[in-house]
């Protein structure tokens, strides 16, 4: 992975229709040096599946898959550790 400048947290939770969309800007960004740390907050819809496809693509995408869920806050606290 190259020298990581920037770090995106995206907290996912019942976002399936939403997700390609920002996943696909976030990966096309022209700034490359980045990490992608999709916290995943148990999601009951097809979030984890999409974000496992985009991690096999990218490999600047880390996923935190949380094993129940703690809200939007806590997520993103997960993401920053």
């Amino acid at each position: 992975m190259p020298n990581i400048k920037v770090s995106i947290i995206i907290p996912v939770y019942n976002v399936e229709q939403y997700l390609r969309q920002c996943l696909d800007s976030v990966c096309n960004q022209t700034f490359k040096d980045i990490e992608i740390i999709i916290v995943n907050d148990c999601s009951p819809d097809n979030s984890l599946e999409i974000i496992k496809e985009y991690q096999r693509k990218d490999e600047r995408i880390v996923l935190v898959d949380l094993k129940q869920n703690v809200g939007l806050g806590f997520a993103r606290n997960e993401g920053m550790k």
